[in-house]
């Protein structure tokens, strides 16, 4: 596989970061599994967060974690949501929540931390004051955010003195507006709405890497479009494409979203090994132009 750069963090990591969300019900003999058959294909940056699976996520994780294991990996967790209650961006619920994911994932630091969804409430010398704190005592060494627009992002950074190295999206051949408003300007369609302040082309030009999340649902966790008898045209037009390039669909949905040139760094969600390497395949693929835009429109987009 291979790498991009992580913002302007001054590191690489791989094309395609392993999501962990689902993996808190599965035995440490499957996660195991599940480490092992990522690392084979060069896929050793894992996305986490502390709520996923309640914690057990982070759990499981770290009860198969060898300091051998752990050098070879880059850890990534995100912090944020009080689930069903708040978001929270204080300083005091950065600190705990990052000790409770160094706990849980039996480990000394953390590769990189996310802010998960925007807190409204966020006072950014709070955030500044926690992750200069981490960063100095080692328990951090990158830092990002999930789910902001560029004006979020850009007051943030302002008071921060390391760069912001990430914002995770949602982005995928089923959710698109991230680019669809650049395909409509100027019109009044409502394709053409510029519903995230144009963060896109924001983090291309401050090199931040936007991480897409749900490469493969429909929605806003609906379910997988893939096979999915709701969408039978964008089906068609993705087993034509997949029959010629001689891939998965599922590789083929990765490969989509690394064709747009801001390099962008999907997040699996699977915890099946064998659609997992699925996955990390679509490093091997480059879609055409015509084909990236023959699933576009498949997707119901129309192009003016």
């Amino acid at each position: 596989m291979y790498k991009i750069s992580f913002g302007k963090s001054g590191i690489e990591v791989p094309t395609v970061a392993v999501g962990c969300m689902r993996i808190g019900g599965m035995t440490d003999s499957e996660v195991s599994q599940f480490i092992e058959s990522a690392v084979e294909c060069g896929g050793n940056f894992f996305d986490h967060a502390d709520i996923y699976c309640g914690g057990k996520s982070e759990e499981v994780f770290g009860r198969v974690l060898t300091p051998d294991l752990r050098e070879k990996l880059m850890i990534q967790t995100k912090c944020g949501i009080v689930p069903g209650k708040m978001y929270d961006f204080s300083y005091e619920h950065i600190i705990e929540s990052v000790e409770g994911s160094l706990t849980r994932l039996g480990t000394d630091y953390i590769d990189v931390l996310l802010l998960h969804r925007p807190d409204i409430l966020m006072e950014p010398e709070e955030v500044a004051r926690a992750f200069d704190h981490l960063k100095s005592s080692g328990k951090v060494r990158h830092f990002g955010v999930s789910n902001q627009n560029r004006y979020q992002v850009e007051l943030l950074q302002s008071y921060l003195d390391m760069p912001l190295c990430a914002n995770q999206l949602q982005f995928s051949i089923m959710h698109t507006s991230m680019v669809s408003s650049g395909i409509n300007v100027n019109l009044y369609n409502d394709s053409a709405t510029v519903r995230d302040g144009g963060i896109l082309d924001y983090c291309r030009l401050k090199g931040i890497t936007i991480q897409a999340w749900s490469p493969m649902q429909n929605g806003f966790f609906e379910g997988c479009f893939i096979d999915n008898d709701k969408f039978p045209e964008v089906n068609r037009a993705m087993d034509e494409v997949a029959e010629k390039y001689g891939i998965s669909k599922t590789t083929l949905a990765i490969a989509w979203i690394l064709r747009h040139p801001a390099r962008m760094q999907p997040i699996t969600g699977t915890t099946n090994p064998g659609r997992l390497r699925d996955c990390l395949k679509a490093t091997e693929v480059t879609l055409s132009r015509e084909d990236w835009y023959k699933i576009y429109t498949a997707a119901g987009n129309e192009l003016p």
